[in-house]
């Protein structure tokens, strides 16, 4: 009986490690893995730990990099979580062909040569080597069912093994095509992180006929970051030191030009621009990008409403606000003729999704003054970054 219960609980372990595989591998969806998910979480944890003791925390050295060293540290948690989650699937799968053969061993599974040993450790040595894919087993099935084992178990080595390095091949490609999202909003932005900037360079003297070419390919490119990470949960735990590279701050300078685009620009010149289908394909693959990453990855998921800001920060944005409108003015872009009816259509436009912003940032270990730069340096009596550490929302 004993026996039968340890072949049970192999045949278990083996069905549940094949299951995550499939659901993390092939069926790739946000938020089905079994085993990933908690890998996933419990290696980031253990990073933010470990970056905290590193002795740098953001703005804690004058004169370098806020945040350098933790940045880093965070930065190994990516591929870590990769080499971890394999590590588990090969070692659940020997653990639990090992739990079917030690029963066996000494009568059905035998020894090539000399006496079969039958402790535990023997049975884990002949259930890796029963499912690699270079080399001979030590050990012969002496009966039709182990016959079947070993030859199923060869069978779950290659195919594993295959899934595997496509699957590794794959995220990184993902990640790549992520990152290349981010450096060109980077890059649009003149390295400012700001939307304004973004659109001064698109539309120069009013001219968008040009740039709309490139802000319908972040509309696509912003689209394809989203099925990504869908596709491939595990790219939202790798985690680079330059903020630039954060899905937090790419959304943000996304979301934050097509709110800008819709109260700011001129009615009569940029009309067709409000009302292109490119901006709003940004503005809901940014939104959809967001909030399925809070809903998979963080304990309180997205918030279920619009923010109300109180007083203070709805001042702020209407600062910020009065900024991008002298620097579309620089660049000889026609603006809004009144420019508060346009200041309280932005701060409705960024109610909308600023909340998004200020609760997926922290997650990643992100001060919210390196995700909004545009907004990092304006009117806060605390200094310069003060009052951008977090959205005060009116009771």
């Amino acid at each position: 009986m004993m026996g039968r219960l340890e072949q049970g609980l192999g045949i278990l372990l083996i069905l549940i490690i094949l299951l995550d595989i499939f659901l993390t591998v092939l069926y790739a969806r946000l938020g089905t893995s079994i085993i990933g998910a908690g890998v996933g979480r419990l290696v980031w944890a253990f990073f933010v730990k470990a970056s905290k003791l590193s002795g740098s925390r953001p703005g804690s050295r004058p004169g370098s990099r806020p945040g350098s060293r933790q940045g880093t540290v965070l930065s190994f948690c990516g591929p870590v979580i990769l080499v971890l989650l394999v590590g588990v699937w090969a070692l659940g799968l020997t653990l639990g062909a090992a739990l079917i053969m030690h029963p066996e061993l000494g009568t059905s599974i035998r020894a090539t040569n000399g006496e079969t040993p039958t402790d535990f450790v023997t049975a884990m040595y002949a259930g890796g080597t029963s499912m690699a894919i270079v080399g001979a087993s030590d050990f012969t099935p002496h009966s039709s069912p182990m016959r079947l084992l070993f030859l199923f178990n060869s069978l779950i080595g290659m195919s594993v093994m295959s899934l595997t390095l496509t699957y590794l091949m794959q995220v990184y490609t993902a990640l790549q095509r992520r990152n290349v999202l981010a450096m060109n909003i980077h890059f649009l932005s003149g390295c400012t992180g700001d939307a304004a900037e973004l659109l001064a360079r698109l539309g120069p003297d009013g001219q968008f006929s040009g740039g709309y070419t490139n802000l319908s390919e972040l509309g696509v490119e912003m689209t394809q970051a989203k099925e990504v990470h869908h596709f491939y949960p595990v790219l939202f735990y790798f985690r680079f030191s330059d903020p630039y590279h954060s899905v937090s701050r790419s959304t943000l300078v996304a979301l934050d030009a097509v709110s800008l685009i819709e109260s700011a620009l001129d009615d009569q010149e940029q009309r067709w621009l409000k009302q292109a289908g490119a901006v709003a394909q940004l503005r809901e693959a940014s939104m959809m990008l967001v909030t399925s990453l809070e809903n998979t990855f963080l304990p309180q998921g997205a918030p279920d409403r619009e923010a109300q800001p109180d007083q203070q920060t709805r001042d702020l944005w209407r600062a910020r606000y009065h900024a991008a409108l002298q620097r579309l003015r620089q660049a000889g872009i026609q603006v809004v003729a009144d420019g508060q009816a346009g200041a309280e259509a932005y701060i409705s436009c960024r109610m909308r999704w600023d909340h998004h912003i200020t609760n997926l940032a922290p997650s990643m270990a992100y001060g919210i003054e390196e995700i909004d730069t545009a907004m990092s340096g304006l009117g806060s009596k605390d200094g310069p970054n003060g009052s951008r550490s977090r959205l005060h929302v009116a009771e």
